[in-house]
């Protein structure tokens, strides 16, 4: 019989609850019930036609505006995007129903985004390494701060993507959003036997590696800084993976 995952109680609680705001604020854009150009219910009215935390309401808004659903107007409030990511990729966070699963898809990931970094060192903008050095600098001052790094690391991931030329990069990460961090899924640092800040910091130390290929424009060592990290916690999620095939949070 196979042993639950040691996940604690209040983050598994509002990690479900931001996705399953996120997933209804979803279903009503992909639905039509909010148009281009609407904007959505206030903070304060989320929380009430919910029944959870501004937290919560501010981390499903964060995941909305990362799948490239909508965008927040600082002091006017959330609109959906008038052009909204195509949902043509047969891949839906949905079905990530096992810690089995958010591996699968990590296989998925060191396939794609090595050759993504690789692409990135070749073809990046200095603005677009610019607001991969900005994602940095938020994850670590988030890391720093003890808040939610998530955002944060998959905007990283994302401008690599998006620094590739090439849209199809950018589409599947648009599509599955912040889902592509395991993070958002199961409790990594428990997993790794690692206290979060120390798990956290090593991530990002890996980013920075990253980053520092795609800066010097090195195809090859951007491409290995990538498959690196990606199999790293492959690995980490393999050996929990060999006692138990719980459902992640």
């Amino acid at each position: 019989m196979a042993t639950p995952l040691p996940f604690p109680r209040s983050r598994k609680r509002a990690g479900n609850l931001a996705q399953t705001v996120a997933a209804d604020l979803s279903q009503r854009i992909r639905g039509g019930q909010l148009r281009p150009g609407d904007k959505l219910p206030t903070e304060t009215e989320l929380i009430e036609e919910q029944g959870v935390s501004r937290t919560v309401v501010r981390e499903a808004l964060s995941q909305l505006q990362a799948a490239g659903l909508v965008e927040t107007r600082h002091g006017v409030g959330t609109f959906v995007l008038a052009t909204l990511p195509d949902q043509t990729l047969p891949l839906d966070p949905g079905t990530l129903v096992t810690l089995r699963d958010v591996i699968a898809l990590l296989e998925l990931r060191i396939g794609v985004e090595t050759e993504a970094a690789s692409l990135a060192a070749a073809r990046r903008t200095d603005a677009q390494l610019q607001a991969m050095r900005q994602a940095l600098d938020t994850l670590q001052a988030r890391i720093d701060s003890g808040g939610d790094a998530v955002a944060a690391d998959f905007q990283f991931h994302r401008q690599i993507a998006q620094a590739t030329e090439n849209r199809y990069f950018g589409d599947l990460f648009n599509q599955l959003g912040s889902a592509l961090i395991p993070r958002t899924r199961l409790d990594t640092p428990r997993l790794a036997a690692v206290r979060d800040e120390q798990y956290l910091h090593r991530i990002n130390q890996e980013h920075e590696d990253i980053y520092a290929a795609i800066a010097r424009q090195d195809t090859d060592a951007a491409r290995a800084a990538m498959r690196m990290h990606l199999t790293n916690s492959r690995e980490r999620l393999r050996r929990a993976a060999d006692t138990t095939d719980a459902p992640p949070p």
